[in-house]
């Protein structure tokens, strides 16, 4: 089979949430050669030869998670991870057509990886020709870091975030004797976006909200107090809170306490307010970016804006701020209440991939190759993950069983429907799946923290 350019690869990106949507649909346009861009001001044009689709799950995105992510590509189809895998083994490489997937893009928590490689083995046994299957991390990872490496084992390709984390991921897979050679080195694919330049005039100050960092209530309370505090001493500033999704939609972690319900019936000054949206198009008027430990602290120092990682709670790895320790960036309410601006650390920024420049893109040149040479050739060897059932026996069945899938990573008998329900049971079957959704939400958000307080009586 001749091989195709990078223009020409045809990228299936199966995605579980809406920040895990944003990296595979951002990766898949890096690998196909088309550098996105991070804001939704000027959406670039849609990317052909991608075809998304979205894990049917808890964390499932409202098509308002989607807009927001922009991510220049068609909407996603909804599958069972049973129908991905027809999808992909009736157009693998040798499809009917002669033009099936040349690259799968698993943007996955790791349990889901994990149940998609073995599916994938099975369904694709056999074949010389199979697509190049990449997974990697959404963000900063600073939990859970050989557990969720080897829920990833046995992707042709393992991307790192920056030279240390392919460092450390290598070093996990040599010290369980695990094949490292899948690790590669690129960059978070979200990042860019102009230089922040200040404007005379402009004091934007922006808290970026996580879902479940801080986790209590009262940790969370206690920020929104010290937020719009701040607001209060600083009437000249705009103090925005960038929030990550309304009551109701869940993101990649389970927000028990959303900031903006905390928010209700608080006296708050008039420069405070609320914002949703593409968390690019925000940072092109923020003048100071505070987190705990958010994603957008990485992107907002690539582009240049001062950024503050709160100390307030402690420096400890269930926060994860403990990953910027080295940065720079390290500051409490205390300091930004006096003017404080943390100057960030040039070392630490280039070893985190974040520091802007010309690396930036090489990051992408360098896996966008090593994928087009794996996909060129005649045959790939099997997907061989880490965990079998020898390795792993009391582990790796449940894992598979989450998802429906047999020991042997086979479909389960009554996995998923043979075909497509009609117009009618569609409908129907939608709205028991949106009401489910709804009941589980509301038991997490409203049920599940009386019951924990209850218990503590």
């Amino acid at each position: 089979m001749p091989s195709r350019t990078d223009s020409q690869l045809r990228i299936a990106v199966l995605a579980d949430s809406d920040t895990r949507w944003k990296w595979g649909a951002l990766t898949a346009r890096r690998l196909a050669g088309q550098a996105p861009r991070t804001g939704t001001a000027a959406p670039a044009p849609a990317a052909r030869a991608i075809d998304g689709f979205l894990l049917r799950g808890r964390a499932t995105p409202t098509p308002r998670q989607l807009a927001e992510v922009a991510a220049g590509t068609d909407a996603p189809r909804e599958v069972t991870m049973a129908q991905f895998l027809d999808v992909i083994g009736d157009l693998g490489a040798d499809g009917a057509d002669g033009r099936g997937y040349d690259v799968v893009v698993l943007a996955l928590v790791g349990g889901a990886a994990q149940a998609a490689l073995h599916g994938l083995a099975a369904r694709l046994r056999g074949r010389a020709r199979r697509p190049v299957v990449v997974t990697g991390y959404v963000g900063v990872v600073y939990e859970k870091l050989a557990d969720g490496l080897l829920l990833r084992h046995g992707a042709d390709v393992v991307l790192a975030n920056s030279a240390h984390d392919a460092r450390r991921f290598r070093a996990v897979y040599e010290g369980v004797g695990a094949d490292a050679s899948s690790v590669t080195e690129a960059a978070l694919p979200f990042l860019g976006g102009p230089a922040h330049r200040a404007e005379p005039g402009r004091d934007t100050v922006v808290f970026a909200a996580q879902p479940s960092v801080p986790e209590s209530r009262a940790d969370r309370r206690y920020l929104l107090s010290r937020l719009i505090g701040h607001a209060r001493r600083h009437p000249e500033r705009e103090v925005v809170l960038k929030l990550r999704s309304k009551p109701g939609e869940h993101t990649t972690h389970i927000e028990e306490h959303p900031f903006q319900k905390l928010a209700r019936g608080l006296d708050a000054p008039a420069n405070f307010s609320l914002a949703y949206g593409n968390m690019g198009d925000l940072l092109d008027r923020t003048d100071l970016l505070v987190t705990v430990s958010s994603t957008a602290a990485l992107e907002a120092l690539h582009r240049g804006v001062p950024t503050a990682v709160l100390t307030d709670l402690g420096v400890r790895e269930a926060l994860g701020n403990h990953h910027f320790i080295g940065s720079g960036c390290l500051a409490s309410w205390d300091l930004l209440d006096t003017g404080h601006r943390p100057t960030p650390d040039p070392g630490w920024l280039a070893a985190q991939g974040v520091a802007p420049g010309a690396a930036y893109e090489r990051a992408f040149e360098q896996v966008g190759a090593r994928v087009r040479e794996l996909a060129a050739r005649a045959s790939l060897p099997p997907l061989a993950p880490y965990y079998t059932a020898a390795t792993a026996p009391g582990y790796l069945p449940g894992i598979l069983a989450r998802h429906r899938l047999a020991p042997d990573g086979t479909v389960a008998a009554g996995a998923a429907p043979a075909a497509e329900p009609g117009a009618l049971r569609r409908v129907i079957r939608d709205a028991v799946r949106d009401a489910a959704r709804g009941a589980y939400r509301h038991g997490v958000q409203r049920v599940a923290p009386v019951i924990r307080r209850m218990g503590e009586l």
